[in-house]
């Protein structure tokens, strides 16, 4: 019997300033099977917190992911950079060439290491997420914009759900196995757009933005 315990948020601002946020933390326990006695009890963790803008404000990444590394660094120095290029890879969009955003950390069937280290750690990631966040909402949240920086948004959205009903393992899994289809699609954001091979001019806010879910970046 598998015993989830998870927690997911997914904020979609409607300022395009304000940058789109993704977490998710959650722990997995199976028991043995009933037809095989003695079988050992299997476990692991997973998740992650991830950014999501449409135009890039340097502070506000360089903050987000320094807060990451923080959380990791208080666990194994390895943690960062390995959690770190495993979100850039995770949230990689193969119809596109280009990931969903800018990334954070990200992990899954986590393990290797003590158990009551990996809860402490994970809630030490979930702890971290307001203090990465909230100073940035607040920065961006009463921005002026424009319709064109709306309509900017608005197809960065239709990004996001694409990998989401494409590629993000825990919807496919749930839209497969019957789930709760409001539950699965509430990641979702209320409206999005698609606008036929739109490519930003090469040198604009809106191009820095994709040139940076195309080639990762060391933020920090």
């Amino acid at each position: 019997m598998l015993r989830p315990k998870c927690c997911l948020k997914v904020l979609h601002p409607k300022n395009p300033f304000a940058p789109t946020l993704h977490f998710n933390y959650r722990y997995f326990e199976t028991d043995a099977p009933k037809d095989t006695p003695g079988a050992p009890r299997q476990w692991w963790f997973g998740g992650g917190t991830d950014l999501t803008p449409a135009y890039i404000f340097e502070e506000d990444v360089k903050h987000f992911h320094l807060a990451q590394k923080s959380a990791c660094d208080k666990f194994d120095a390895s943690f960062y950079p390995r959690f770190k290029k495993w979100c850039d890879d995770y949230f990689y969009i193969k119809h596109r060439g280009e990931r969903r955003g800018l990334g954070g950390i990200f992990f899954d069937d986590l393990n290797d290491y003590d158990q009551e280290m990996l809860l402490c750690f994970a809630t030490e990631c979930a702890n971290t997420v307001i203090p990465a966040y909230i100073p940035i909402i607040e920065k961006r949240k009463d921005v002026p914009f424009t319709d064109r920086h709306k309509a900017w948004q608005q197809l960065r959205r239709g990004r996001y759900v694409e990998f989401n009903l494409v590629y993000d393992r825990g919807t496919t899994f749930g839209l497969k196995t019957g789930g709760r289809i409001e539950s699965i699609l509430v990641s979702l954001p209320l409206t999005a757009r698609w606008e036929y091979d739109h490519q930003p001019e090469e040198g604009s806010e809106e191009w820095k933005l994709l040139d940076a879910c195309i080639n990762p970046k060391e933020w920090i």
